[in-house]
């Protein structure tokens, strides 16, 4: 019976510990954006990051690399 006097308040300043930390999440706008990180990791690259010098290289890249491979298959 004892115990109760330990546990009760040691309960009730962890639940206020709780409702701080989720206030000031709240308030800090730590759920503003809860789906940008799970699409996010889904894009090995963001184009936005690179030069446009380094855009352009890597369009030009993969448009040669598509006209060879239209070059090598044989028509249907």
């Amino acid at each position: 019976m004892t115990i109760l006097y330990l546990l009760i308040p040691l309960t009730l300043i962890l639940l206020a510990l709780a409702v701080w930390a989720f206030f000031w999440a709240v308030r800090n706008d730590q759920f503003e954006d809860l789906e940008g990180p799970a699409h996010r990791i889904l894009f090995d690259e963001d184009e936005n990051d690179l030069t446009p010098e380094e855009r352009q290289r890597r369009r030009d890249q993969a448009a040669a690399r598509d006209d060879s491979r239209q070059q090598d298959d044989p028509p249907h």
